[in-house]
This record gives structure tokens, C-alpha cells and sequence, in this order.
């Protein structure tokens, strides 16, 4: 009926349908993508897809409240399953580049050989990854948009320490030594495709190949 009215085809006026003026147009949203940050999984080598080779990872942000809190990022080694997780101060590309070089510092000259690549989702928060390790000829892969499966260990990871932080707890209230623990957990619990070894076993076991 409202489309005879503004059409003319009724004596019927507008501004004698109060509901009528009182209705807002709907704007049509077009749902658009994101863009992939740089360098497509498309493009990761066949060693890195098989867990053939060590020192490749998946990265992630877990949060808590949906505003005003901390994060927790997190790291997952794809062929011994070991987990690193760091506080930061915020989800942005700042506390992620700061954590980053944290690692840097703690491991030296073997952070290259630990880390040979990185893949992430394309989060505003790690699009200043590629740039930070490219003097250290690390690899940063994006996965698709929507598609969280594709970095699935550290999907699944995250999945665990859900556990113990579940959505709406306050991560800014957690201590270093809660934080640790929870790490300590995944990475000393046995499992079945590393042959019942822990990830903290598998990881220092590939950590001495290096030294």
C-alpha cells in the first residue's frame, strides 16, 4: 500500500499515516569480504601443509571482555603441537609486534629457526607482521576470509584454554603465573599423534637439533 501512496495512485497522503513517516528507508548492505593481508596459505610450501618440517606456526588472539580489556596471543607450533601464550595490553598490531619481539630477544639467533614461518587470519592486528620478520626471512601466510579452520591446531588450542577462560572473564585479571600454568598444561599433556610424547618433550627434542 505504501508504494501506491508515494506513487500517486491513492488520494491518500503520506503525512495522514503517522506509522508511515515514522518509518526509516532500509539501506541494503552489501557484505563485502576482507582482503587477504599479504602472502596467501595458497602459496605455503607441501612441508609446511604435512607437519613434515619444525618450526612452523599458527597465530591467534584469544579475548575476554569484548572491550576495555587485555588479550591473550597465542602461538602453536604445527608439527609438535607447543603452545606460547603472551598477555598484551590490547588486540592491535602494537601489542602483537611487541610480543613478537619478545620472542626475538628470548630465543636470538635461533628465533629464525624456530620460526620459519607464521600463519595467520587476516585480524588488523597482525598486518604488520610480514613486514616485521622479513630481515629475518620468516614467511607470513594469511588464511582465507572466514576460514579459521585452516590454522585448525591453533583453532583447536584456543578451543582448550576456553576452559579456564571462558568468553566474558576479564583476562586483565589473570596472573602471569595463571597464564603460565594453563601453557604448562597443554604443553605437558601426552598425546596420541606425537606417539603419547607431551608438545614440551616433542619442542625441546627439535629445539637440540638446532643448538
Amino acid at each position: 500500500m505504501y508504494n501506491y501512496i508515494d506513487k500517486g495512485f491513492l488520494s491518500v497522503r503520506n503525512i495522514d499515516l503517522p506509522l508511515k513517516l515514522r518509518l526509516k528507508p532500509k539501506n541494503k548492505r552489501i557484505k563485502q569480504n576482507k582482503r587477504i593481508l599479504g602472502k596467501s596459505i595458497d602459496l605455503r610450501p607441501e612441508e609446511v601443509n604435512t607437519r613434515e618440517e619444525f618450526g612452523h606456526w599458527e597465530i591467534d588472539t584469544v579475548i575476554g571482555k569484548k572491550s576495555g580489556d587485555n588479550a591473550l596471543l597465542t602461538l602453536t607450533e604445527r608439527k609438535s603441537r607447543y603452545e606460547i601464550m603472551i598477555t598484551l595490553n590490547a588486540k592491535d598490531s602494537k601489542s602483537v609486534d611487541d610480543s613478537i619481539k619478545k620472542l626475538m630477544e628470548m630465543y636470538r639467533d635461533t628465533f629464525k629457526h624456530v620460526f620459519k614461518s607464521i600463519t595467520a587470519d587476516n585480524g588488523v592486528e597482525f598486518s604488520n607482521l610480514e613486514t616485521l620478520l622479513k630481515e629475518y626471512g620468516i614467511e607470513v601466510y594469511y588464511t582465507h576470509p572466514y576460514s579459521s579452520f585452516e590454522r585448525g591446531t591453533n583453532e583447536r588450542h584456543n578451543g582448550l584454554i576456553r576452559r579456564f577462560i571462558p568468553k566474558g572473564k576479564s583476562i586483565k585479571d589473570l596472573s602471569f603465573d595463571t597464564i603460565q600454568r594453563i601453557q604448562n598444561w597443554m604443553n605437558r599433556l601426552p598425546r596420541k599423534l606425537l606417539n603419547y610424547k607431551t608438545p614440551e618433550k616433542y619442542f625441546y627434542e627439535e629445539l637440540s637439533k638446532i643448538a
